[in-house]
């Protein structure tokens, strides 16, 4: 990972380089230190919603990998083709019109970088747009006169994805050996509240002449209670995974399965489950040939909704790891500590001890 900077101090504003005609990589990305842990070939955990046992298969990938890919998912394969097609369409325009609908630090919607890279002193080669809400204000500056696939693909995607994402959250609270009703703020499968937040990440990693000196994402965990991840055009996703006794710490280059997603454990479902799931660190690489894209879907709780461990998780023995948090407030935290914001939240060893007496 390059070296962390003050965000308030940050280069990362839209910037005018265009990456897909680039020749050799600019001193602005090259990062310095790309290797720290070695890469790695490793089956990640694949798992069929339609089994009888994926709820127990998805614990059990949750608690040593925190991420993991599904089939039998029932997003229909036109749907996945027409994100695709649309995710490309955005990003083949020319870079000053894709400003026309660029993020500003009041919102975060829009085309440009992400948040976090704030913390870098690198650039990443890699393009995004995000929506948060409705894409149709952007999608006009885009395209004034024919934006309605666009958005209908989009809101579409985002539909099956929160219907989606709630079968998930219940497959995996069963595998805790819990319902729907031991989530105060949650509801009966098929009945999620409205509120529940989703917010979509388009992401563009056009091809590298230098692999080897360029990250497409740092390394990093998503805030999110999970993240439903389509990556298409090919690898470069790759997941760290801990060292074990017979392998040091090492990145698993996650494969393509054709018409599977990638299911990535978040910050605030580690929170919820008293940090029995694991958050996954990830990141992506890029590739001297391929462009590949890929499309993010973050879940997360209502918005007033403080995420604290279930409690049916802690009782004697078992204290609360950590304190409870909004999705916003977290986002905060981490645009101030990043990748120490989930360290920050929890419990004194004083306060455990208070709660076991």
């Amino acid at each position: 990972m390059s070296s962390l900077s003050d965000p308030a101090a940050g280069p990362h504003q839209p910037h005018h380089f265009d990456l897909q005609s680039a020749s050799e990589v600019p001193d602005s990305y090259a990062w310095p230190t790309l290797h720290g842990q070695p890469s790695a070939s490793e089956p990640m955990p694949v798992i069929d919603l339609a089994d009888r046992d994926a709820a127990g298969s998805i614990g059990r990938a949750c608690m040593s990998w925190g991420a993991f890919q599904v089939t039998g998912h029932r997003i229909a394969p036109r749907l996945l083709d027409a994100i695709e097609a649309e995710t490309r369409r955005l990003f083949l325009l020319p870079i000053q019109q894709k400003l026309k609908a660029a993020s500003s630090p009041d919102d975060r919607s829009g085309y440009g970088p992400i948040p976090l890279s704030a913390f870098c002193d690198k650039l990443m080669w890699s393009e995004g747009f995000t929506i948060s809400g409705s894409p149709v204000d952007h999608a006009r500056k885009l395209w004034p006169h024919d934006h309605d696939k666009f958005c209908d693909a989009i809101e579409e995607y985002k539909k099956e994805m929160k219907a989606l994402s709630g079968w998930l959250i219940g497959l995996i609270l069963l595998s805790l050996g819990l319902k729907f009703e031991d989530v105060a703020w949650a509801a009966p499968v098929g009945n999620l509240p409205p509120d529940l937040t989703g917010t979509l990440r388009l992401n563009s990693y056009p091809p590298c002449p230098e692999p080897d000196k360029a990250m497409g994402m740092l390394a990093h965990t998503d805030s999110s209670l999970l993240t439903i991840l389509y990556q298409s055009g090919t690898t470069g996703l790759q997941v760290l995974r801990d060292e074990d006794q017979s392998s040091p710490a090492r990145w698993v280059t996650v494969p393509l399965l054709p018409e599977s997603l990638i299911v990535l454990v978040g910050d605030l479902l580690h929170i919820l489950s008293n940090g029995q799931l694991k958050t996954a660190l990830h990141r992506v690489v890029v590739d001297r040939i391929q462009h590949r894209v890929s499309v993010a879907y973050f879940f997360g709780p209502p918005g007033n909704v403080k995420v604290s461990p279930i409690e049916k998780l802690v009782g004697p023995g078992r204290a609360p790891a950590y304190r409870g948090v909004t999705w916003a407030e977290y986002l905060g935290i981490r645009m101030k500590l990043f990748d120490k914001a989930l360290a920050s939240l929890k419990e004194q060893e004083e306060s455990k001890e208070v709660c076991d007496e």
